[in-house]
């Protein structure tokens, strides 16, 4: 199935960069699938999965996490503080914490819930205005501040612009997490991630090259 086709291609990506087999995580993006698309891929074996928005996940995770064990679940997409609350009580890890008003939030509300989801800073490397992620210039003081708060962050996100080189974007990525002691880079997609991997890519994000074309209503 196409799954192995992907992993494969994760594998042969470690290789040709020199990392050590396992060490880049599939993401399998499964935002406006249809439920037997995911249960296929579920059936196979594969147990990490990310989706862009809280209410679809909250639709349609529990119910699966009944019957599949072992499912870890990444918020890709940007978080509302209204969901805050939500998310951390379905998302193992939250990868889009782009702002100081969000992390603020997580951080309340960590202390009421008494736990709190591994968290990933989503930085805007291209500087597009269009897109969320904290600016580049920026990542520094917000990560510092997500950390005086205490909150558990573990890595960076990004989003390149989809009409220039992203390995530049995700060298620049890899070199703000490297300055910041942070060890988990989710970066790359169906196009690009055996680049993502040679720059040092912990997680790649793959959607309809696991699942097929998304079919939207």
């Amino acid at each position: 199935m196409a799954l192995d086709d992907i992993v494969a291609r994760i594998r042969a990506a470690e290789a040709k960069a020199g990392r050590p087999t396992g060490a880049v995580r599939l993401v399998a993006v499964s935002k406006v699938q249809p439920l037997d698309r995911i249960e296929a891929v579920l059936a196979a074996g594969h147990r990490l999965f990310g989706e862009n928005k809280v209410q679809e996940a909250a639709g349609k995770w529990p119910a699966l996490r009944d019957r599949f064990d072992g499912v870890e679940l990444h918020l890709v997409g940007p978080l509302q503080t209204n969901k805050a609350r939500q998310a951390m009580q379905l998302f193992d890890c939250i990868e889009t914490v782009d702002r100081p008003k969000l992390a603020r939030t997580l951080a309340r509300l960590s202390d009421e819930l008494g736990t709190c989801p591994r968290l990933m800073v989503q930085v805007n490397t291209g500087e597009e205005p269009q897109k969320a992620g904290v600016l580049p210039g920026d990542a520094d003081a917000l990560i510092a501040e997500c950390r005086t708060l205490g909150l558990p962050v573990v890595g960076l996100m990004c989003l390149p612009p989809a009409d220039e080189e992203p390995s530049l974007h995700f060298a620049l990525l890899a070199k703000i997490a490297a300055r910041n002691g942070l060890d988990e880079l989710s970066m790359g997609m169906s196009a690009d991630f055996e680049r993502a991997i040679a720059q040092g890519a912990t997680y790649v994000r793959v959607g309809s090259a696991v699942f097929g074309e998304r079919v939207y209503g």
